[in-house]
């Protein structure tokens, strides 16, 4: 099946653009603290939005291309994060772990708060505690699919 092949390719494509998203919060993290300048903070807030957005691109590509089905109705964000949690028989395993949906489940919360806020209002005390924890996270997410990757290479 050439469709698994294909999802695989994607899924890598996807897992070296979140890690520039990783990279660039890091890198303004630090300025922000550096500088003391406050308008570093909105970089940060974008890339930390950038990442779970582009963590949900992958996930939304593996239930179209896999499983022929995506969430719906208000909670289809969440809901897509706990389907990718969740072993589907005879279909395939769990995309990711209790733990990385825990942390991802994080980044979805602050992603909805950045959507529906000025960045000014944001914390940077906050912003500091999240892009420190992105790192452990965001290496969590791509060690599983990097592995769910392997495991459609193999089925392909």
């Amino acid at each position: 099946m050439s469709d698994y092949r294909d999802l695989s390719s994607r899924i890598r494509t996807g897992l070296r653009d979140l890690n520039l998203c990783v990279e660039r919060v890091t890198y303004l993290k630090e300025k922000a603290l550096r500088s003391g300048d406050d308008g570093f903070w909105d970089g940060v807030a974008l890339n930390l939005h950038g990442f779970y957005s582009g963590v949900e691109r992958i996930f939304e590509d593996i239930a179209r291309t896999i499983e022929n089905s995506l969430p719906s109705g208000a909670e289809w964000h969440s809901d897509l994060l706990t389907q990718m949690a969740v072993e589907i028989k005879s279909v395939r395993p769990a995309v990711i772990s209790p733990e990385a949906h825990a942390c991802l489940d994080v980044y979805r919360g602050f992603r909805h708060v950045v959507r529906n806020v000025y960045t000014f209002n944001l914390d940077p005390a906050r912003l500091v505690k999240l892009a420190t924890d992105l790192l452990r996270c965001s290496q969590t997410v791509r060690n599983e699919l990097g592995n769910f990757a392997d495991f459609l290479e193999t089925i392909d």
